[in-house]
């Protein structure tokens, strides 16, 4: 009989437990033992719940308390030798440190670095495999968890990141020598790992590799077959790989081939896969369905799902099948029944985690029973997909007239660079190393109170817009205290940067508790686009306008870029993405001709997700980075040679889009920086980048607070890397996050870093 597979539920607990928890160990107001509970409290929830939906393959280890990868490092014992002085005391400490720094007396450690997870928008931190890393096993996540859920009365399948995918994930700490040359001295580990879940009774081990849906090398390819010769065969444990994100490819044989007891593929990206995974796959090999979208919100298609399963059954036997979600559900927001605030239609429409187990079982039951067995929730799906398929809601006459209307010319500056740069000098009278910050002040738990004070009617609009009006006036004199050169409204009014202007756009829907996580305890609710996109009424402008009107020095228009917007959002996939974002661009175009014509010197447009938006394969990289530039510059060309356009990115490899950032055209661009020391610019450095650089000198994602001296090394490290007249000074990113007894004292040492750099230059003339 066919099964019914979930390989991972999402982590943050239905109301934000996690978060909830998290936030509080780390403020001291709870011990180390009311943190471990709260995480038992919620990996049994979802054990029940996903046994109480029928699932019969239940995931466990698929839980964390910040990042999986970084829970595999410690496993693995791949500790920098900087946190080791820290392993002698909770094991919590060691992992907070090296997720977020630690500063107290004594100790001083800046976090991990920390880049995006494939091409979602969640963050992992990133291990660091030293020259001859050794390797033992430090810790056993993996065994404790299916331990706990056999306690609990829950067979469960533990979930292992695969050895290959976590060494391609890594870096070295030796320049050009490759992390997968520490794999002959992993693999024993990972033997050892799934040598004691034999012993503790675990039939099944879910390793996922989603490396394997990347172009591979040749020593990649070797990699996988080096591990899983070895992994694959050990007694007692059957293997059941997992990859998804995309198709396999040109990795189908190599991934079939592998010697284990099963393969998991992902056929909500990659449908056309399932014919030649079929042919492929050996004698005996169980193949898991990936055919319930794992990272959008979607109801799924029954009908076509169910023609998957019976095309696999055919060929397989029903024993041999099991339907799943495309990849772990942690993408998804956790229970659509929160959503009371939905209108029908649209809620009709959707499926988040708790639905999906719902479909996935609902799939099981017809594949082995007949569509008659569920005939009641077969109808609502069918229904569901009709009622969007007819909506007049999801299509506006206007906005498909004006994309037919676009031009060439629309996408263009009037002038180069070179020419722009002298005349936004003459207006602007900045001093060498600009400093600025890249948007957001601190969200206190005050402005949220007023926010939500505001939502539900207990203050009154008038009140609250007097607030906010208060909080820019006070954060603006802050800035010009503290010697900053441009400064920011500090976006008060912003809950989210994708959510604020989804609010204001017609075409998005948002919800009450879908929230995904981000990294750490940090989460998003994403926006859902069901429909046409537009504008209908200025949505910065007032915010904006005002703040220019407290100051002469100048003060950034902040928006989100529309390819942000698209990747931070649940996009609608009845047309495509292009289509979508292109619609987007249209509406912040508009919102850029307006803040221009408030006066404002300098539009920012943040474009934090191009790179993550990047398709996996390189074949399909070209397309999509045309179009995403193209956007980019539909929203941001309209503006007079003298207004200067900022974008903001972070964490991202930059060496993949380089071309697509010089093509962008931004006059000015901002990246993260800290973290990598400053590595990130070689990048710009190799292309000749033409345009200017604010290279992050401060790490928001930490608590940390860097010294002056620290960041006068990372701007000493920017201008070995760059010409000084690119160079501007900056956070890595927005300071919403942050409190502000963290953030004033390192903006001067920001400030003052940048005015030690400018003495240098100035005793330095032939620079």
């Amino acid at each position: 009989m066919v099964q019914a597979a979930n390989l991972g539920y999402p982590r943050f607990g239905v109301n934000r437990e996690l978060k909830q928890a998290l936030e509080a160990y780390w403020s001291g107001r709870i011990p180390a033992g009311m943190l471990l509970d709260a995480g038992r409290q919620i990996r049994l929830a979802h054990w029940g719940l996903q046994a109480a939906a029928g699932i019969d393959v239940i995931p466990s280890n698929d839980f964390s308390f910040y990042d999986h990868v970084l829970d595999t490092s410690l496993m693995v014992g791949a500790v920098p030798p900087r946190y080791r002085s820290l392993q002698d005391g909770h094991p919590l400490d060691l992992l907070f440190a090296m997720a977020r720094g630690v500063q107290r007396p004594g100790v001083d450690l800046p976090a991990m670095e920390m880049t995006k997870w494939f091409d979602t928008n969640y963050h992992y931190i990133v291990p660091e495999i030293e020259p001859g890393q050794e390797f033992r096993l430090a810790a056993t996540p993996v065994v404790d968890a299916y331990q706990e859920a056999r306690q609990a009365g829950y067979d469960t399948r533990p979930v292992l990141l695969g050895p290959v995918t976590y060494l391609k994930l890594s870096k070295s700490t030796r320049p050009g020598v490759s992390p997968l040359q520490a794999l002959p001295r992993l693999l024993p580990v990972y033997a050892e790992v799934l040598g004691r879940l034999a012993e503790a009774g675990a039939g099944w081990v879910q390793v996922d590799e989603p490396c394997l849906v990347l172009d591979l090398d040749e020593a990649s390819r070797e990699a996988y077959t080096l591990a899983y010769t070895q992994l694959g065969r050990l007694p007692g444990v059957r293997l059941m790989l997992a990859a998804y994100f995309g198709a396999l490819g040109d990795n189908l044989s190599l991934a079939a081939e592998l010697p284990t007891a099963g393969l998991h593929v992902d056929l909500a990206r990659a449908p056309q896969q399932l014919e030649r995974v079929l042919e492929k796959l050996p004698a005996g090999k169980t193949l898991s369905l990936g055919l319930v979208d794992g990272r959008n919100v979607w109801r799924t298609d029954l009908d076509r799902a169910l023609a998957a399963i019976h095309q696999a059954v055919e060929v397989l036997g029903g024993e041999r099948v099991q339907v799943a979600p495309s990849c772990s559900l942690m993408f998804s927001p956790s229970d659509l029944e929160l959503e009371t605030g939905l209108d029908a239609e649209l809620r009709s429409w959707l499926a988040f985690a708790r639905q999906k187990l719902d479909e996935v079982v609902t799939l099981r039951q017809a594949a082995n029973q007949g569509i008659q067995a569920v005939a009641a929730a077969w109808a609502a799906g069918r229904a569901a997909l009709e009622s969007r398929r007819r909506s007049t809601r999801t299509h506006h006459p206007e906005v498909r007239a004006r994309q037919a209307r676009l031009n060439l010319d629309m996408l263009q500056r009037r002038n180069s660079f070179e020419v722009r740069r002298v005349q936004q000098a003459q207006r602007l009278s900045l001093p060498p190393l600009p400093t600025t910050t890249i948007g957001s002040f601190p969200q206190t738990a005050e402005v949220r109170a007023r926010r939500r004070a505001n939502t539900q009617g207990k203050l009154s609009d008038a009140e609250y817009e007097a607030y906010l009006r208060a909080e820019i006036e006070r954060t603006i004199r802050l800035q010009e205290e503290l010697g900053l050169d441009v400064l920011v409204h500090g976006e008060f009014e912003r809950s989210d940067m994708v959510e604020y202007f989804g609010e204001q756009l017609a075409g998005f829907a948002f919800t009450q508790h879908g929230w995904v996580q981000s990294y750490g305890s940090r989460g998003v609710r994403p926006p859902i686009i069901y429909g046409d996109v537009y504008r209908p009424a200025p949505m910065t402008v007032p915010w904006a306008a005002y703040a220019q009107s407290l100051t002469p020095r100048p003060v950034k228009g902040m928006l989100t870029g529309p390819v942000t917007i698209l990747q931070w959002s649940f996009v609608r996939d009845d047309q495509p993405r292009a289509q979508t974002c292109q619609q987007i661009a249209l509406a912040l175009r508009d919102e850029v001709h307006d803040l221009e014509q408030a006066g404002i010197s300098m539009i920012q447009i943040d474009e934090p997700a191009l790179r993550e938006g990047l398709p996996l394969r390189r074949a399909e990289q070209s397309a999509y980075l045309q179009w995403a530039v193209e956007c980019f510059r539909l929203a941001s060309s309209g503006v007079r040679d003298d207004t200067q356009i900022h974008t903001h990115m972070c964490y991202a490899e930059f060496n993949d889009i380089i071309d697509a950032i010089v093509a962008l055209d931004a006059d000015v661009i901002s990246i993260e920086a800290s973290r990598s020391k400053m590595e990130l610019l070689e990048a710009f450095r190799r292309s000749e980048y033409p345009n200017q650089i604010g290279p992050g000198v401060y790490d928001i994602h930490s608590p940390r607070i860097p010294s002056q001296a620290e960041i006068e090394a990372l701007v000493e490290s920017a201008l070995h890397a760059l010409h000084p007249e690119q160079v501007w000074i900056n956070p890595d990113c927005g300071l919403k996050t942050r409190q502000w007894d963290e953030v004033v004292p390192a903006l001067r040492h920001m400030v003052a870093a940048a005015q030690a750099a400018r003495q240098k230059l100035e005793r330095q003339p032939e620079r």
